[in-house]
């Protein structure tokens, strides 16, 4: 491998694991833009979206795509391959080393273990009706629901692959839960219940890169983003809404 193919590869490693965790286009292009400035190239150019990362060096022969095939969030890789973007500006690490490095990240497990993305989902999900709503009489209620309803949604989105089924199910089962604790008297209210279990499963970051994309300029990747959200928030809308119609 030639140097420009190690920089240009080097480059695409690091906006690749950005886009898939999460990160919005123009950081993505911004770390890329230091790592090549940083290596030595004095112009050169990038294309960012969501599917796809494309670099070029201006006046040499080399250029590169990398395709975006999944998606999640996972904002810790976003973090380290910016860390370890700094510590190529900072000489601490060489070329060959940083690429050696992000290959590790892009290897390394894309999400936290289950028990504690089970325990985060809990954690949302009840102090946040609280908040809303300022009691506690349908706390536990809206823990176990959240919960649950997150574990569906990651248990069906792991093995089917397809988030919005996975979204659809898991609103379904929040929905029917929701109006059983209420049947049998251990609940109250159930909006408020369907309410703080559905947190979990809200698109806020696509939604807010979403919108960040599109102020910066990025006039495909922001609309694209805003779509995938909208898309999530009608699958939990349209699987509460069933709920409701049947009940």
């Amino acid at each position: 491998m030639t140097t420009d193919e190690m920089i240009i590869a080097t480059c695409l490693k690091a906006g690749k694991i950005m886009v898939e965790n999460g990160s919005e286009i123009s950081r993505v292009d911004d770390t890329m833009m230091r790592i090549a400035q940083n290596a030595g190239v004095v112009a050169a150019n990038t294309y960012v979206t969501i599917t796809g990362v494309m670099m070029s060096i201006q006046g040499r022969n080399a250029t590169q795509i990398a395709a975006v095939n999944q998606r999640t969030i996972d904002l810790e890789k976003v973090a380290q391959v910016n860390q370890l973007s700094r510590e190529f500006a900072a000489t601490t690490i060489d070329l060959p080393t940083l690429y050696q490095r992000l290959n590790q990240l892009d290897a390394a497990s894309r999400s936290f273990p289950l028990w504690l993305q089970l325990i985060g989902a809990a954690l949302v999900s009840g102090p946040l009706m609280i908040m809303f709503r300022q009691e506690t009489i349908n706390t536990w209620p809206t823990i176990i629901i959240g919960t649950l309803g997150y574990l569906v949604f990651y248990l069906l989105n792991r093995y089917l692959k397809i988030k919005f089924l996975s979204e659809l199910t898991a609103a379904l089962l929040i929905g029917f839960s929701a109006e059983w604790v209420c049947q049998i008297g251990w609940g109250t209210n159930v909006n408020d219940i369907i309410i703080g279990a559905l947190m979990p499963l809200v698109p806020g970051v696509p939604l807010t890169n979403a919108v960040r994309d599109t102020l910066a300029g990025n006039f495909v990747s922001g609309p694209a983003r805003g779509v995938e959200a909208m898309l999530s928030a009608a699958a939990l809308g349209f699987g509460i809404a069933v709920v409701i119609t049947l009940f």
